[in-house]
Formats: C-alpha cells, structure tokens, sequence
C-alpha cells in the first residue's frame, strides 16, 4: 500500500480530504475551508490517530521557528472544528492538554 503522505485521498470516519483537488467533505457534505484551515486538517490527518503538537503546526503551516506568543492556532483549529463537526455529528478533532489535537474516531 502507498505510504500515508503519498495517498491523494485521506479519511477518518466519514471526513475525506482530497489532496489533489483540495476539497473537504464529511459524509455527504462538502466543507469549505481556506487554504491555511485546508494545511491544519491534512497535517491532522497525515497523522491520524498521533497527537500534532502546536510547535509542529507554527513550523509547518506557518512556517515559524519559534511560538509567536498568539492563538493562531487555537484560533484556526476552533473555526475547523465549526465546520467539520457541525450538526451534531460526532467530533473527530480532539485537544489533548498540554500536547496538542489528534484526528480520531472514538
């Protein structure tokens, strides 16, 4: 099988995310996201089931080397999880204190 960050379409539970054409959809829906919102659910996903800390979001969506001291990140994952996990469906995007979100389906 391919490896993970070569496959063109991922999923967890109903959430697919098409590398390729850049589109979003958890079950029947699409959902629209921006570009940078696209970066943090495909690194999520890339890494289903492992926790991405803060640090490895600024470095690699951001391209910061260092935390420039905002919620930028919170900010962006609040307003994923807005759209993903609307509608009463079950949440897939989970913070783990003090380390950082997983992608899951508990």
């Amino acid at each position: 099988p391919p490896l993970r960050d070569e496959q063109p379409v991922l999923s967890v539970a109903d959430l697919q995310l098409d590398r390729l054409r850049r589109q979003v959809r958890r079950g029947e829906d699409a959902v629209e996201l921006q570009p940078r919102e696209f970066e943090i659910l495909e690194l999520l996903m890339l890494n289903a089931g492992r926790v991405v800390t803060r640090t490895m979001l600024l470095e690699q969506v951001w391209s910061f080397h260092f935390d420039p001291g905002t919620n930028i990140v919170e900010t962006h994952i609040s307003r994923i999880r807005g759209k993903i996990d609307r509608g009463g469906d079950r949440p897939l995007i989970h913070t783990v204190r003090g380390a950082g979100y997983v992608v899951r389906a508990d």
